[in-house]
């Protein structure tokens, strides 16, 4: 049975550098369908639905379309709401009102869990719809996926930040800390590591949310680094706990939570200080600094990853062809295959929602405090075709004539 009538494609969650690639995607490949009468977008997401605020996309431009599909952020605009049962008979009063018979949602563990309850409630409510959640974060934290779109153009950053920072510290040594994004996954912070070329290059040390985070090891830790070297680079994942699996950050801060219940870990220096005076205070080391990338990792303009765009496109394709073409619904997942390749297929939206894929131990070193080459031939194609490359000088000291 083919269904006719209208797609409605949102954004939700936080921005990448690869989501409209994504929304563009779905866009072009359900105008293929003759069953299909229009594709609207929904703007603020499912806010966007049960307001009724739509863009008419079927009379968008190809041309702007792709233009639109290099640019980084949400073009559609994002939500953090959770819809229950009453925000989905609204959904659905609109979808009917509008003859609505595809939804596609981009977004990560929450908008997979949001398409999940409208799958179902549709199901229930007896209406023909086919809803499909198009893979989508930073994080790289959703289950059954070997990677998601917007995580290698992220990852990228990192590592070109930490290039920078590397030079710099070597330049002018000193302790540097950098806090990446990541709740409960490591993912982002560790792609830190491939900004490592030399030997004595940092970050020297990354510590990640699945292992325990313990003062005392941290500063033996920093303290190693830095008689070794003179100098000592850090990756910490803002979200890296304690012992009982609290959030170090919660016992600097009041502690907030959004609108899924979880707790808020960004948008704050506090993380950085704290491990910044607690080395210049135990350690007594006088150079010491910390920078919280925030939101700056998410939608950085040129610096994206080829292959994440091509695949950002790709799975907002596939979410057509599986919906409309194919009559089904589910989750857009994406497999690596051989040396690198990936296939696409559709997952039942249950092993999907709500859920969180965490670092393997093998991709983490014994001691906790920094990643393992396994990780690092995972990373390294999905950060691009033309990772930038630094060198040093080679040149031999000449003698010294007063100074011997």
């Amino acid at each position: 049975m083919k269904l006719e009538g209208k797609v409605v494609i949102a954004q939700g969650g936080g921005p990448t550098a690869v989501i409209n690639q994504s929304l563009v995607g779905a866009v072009l490949e359900s105008r293929k369908f003759p069953q299909i009468t229009q594709v609207y977008g929904a703007v603020n997401g499912v806010a966007g639905i049960v307001n009724e605020d739509f863009l008419d996309l079927s009379q968008e431009t190809t041309y702007n379309l792709e233009r639109v599909a290099n640019t980084p952020s949400s073009a559609l605009s994002s939500t953090r709401e959770k819809p229950d049962e009453a925000y989905c008979k609204e959904i659905f009063n609109v979808f009917k009102a509008h003859d609505v018979r595809y939804f596609f949602y981009i977004g990560g563990n929450d908008s997979s869990d949001t398409v999940r309850i409208v799958n179902e409630q549709a199901k229930v409510a007896n209406y023909n719809l086919r809803a499909i959640h198009i893979p989508k974060t930073i994080d790289n934290d959703l289950m059954v996926n070997d990677h998601t779109p917007g995580y290698g153009s992220a990852a990228r950053f990192v590592a070109q930040s930490f290039m920078g920072i590397n030079l710099d510290n070597r330049a002018l040594p000193g302790v540097h800390i950098g806090v990446v994004m990541g709740r409960h996954a490591g993912f982002l912070t560790a792609a830190a590591a491939i900004a490592q070329k030399y030997p004595d290059d940092g970050p020297h040390l990354i510590y990640l949310p699945e292992k325990a985070f313990k003062a005392e090891d941290f500063l033996q830790d920093v303290k190693s680094v830095y008689d070794k070297y003179g100098r000592c680079i850090i990756a910490v994942s803002e979200g890296i706990q304690d012992e009982n699996g609290e959030p170090i950050i919660t016992r600097l801060v009041e502690r907030e939570e959004d609108a899924h219940g979880n707790v808020q870990l960004s948008g704050t220096g506090a993380l950085g200080d704290l491990l910044s005076q607690l080395i210049k205070d135990k350690l007594n080391i006088g150079r010491v600094r910390a920078d919280t990338f925030g939101y700056l990792q998410r939608s950085f303009v040129d610096c994206v990853s080829d292959v994440d765009q091509h695949e950002a496109r790709e799975v907002g394709e596939k979410a057509a062809q599986f919906a409309v073409g194919h009559n089904v619904d589910g989750s857009i997942t994406i497999h690596r295959v051989g040396n690198y390749a990936v296939d696409y297929r559709l997952t039942d939206l249950k092993e999907i929602a709500a859920k969180t894929k965490l670092m393997p131990d093998e991709f983490i070193n014994a001691r906790g405090n920094n990643v393992t080459d396994a990780f690092r031939s995972y990373v390294v194609p999905l950060l691009g075709s033309d990772m930038p490359d630094v060198s040093r000088l080679v040149a031999p000291q000449a003698k010294k004539i007063l100074k011997k």
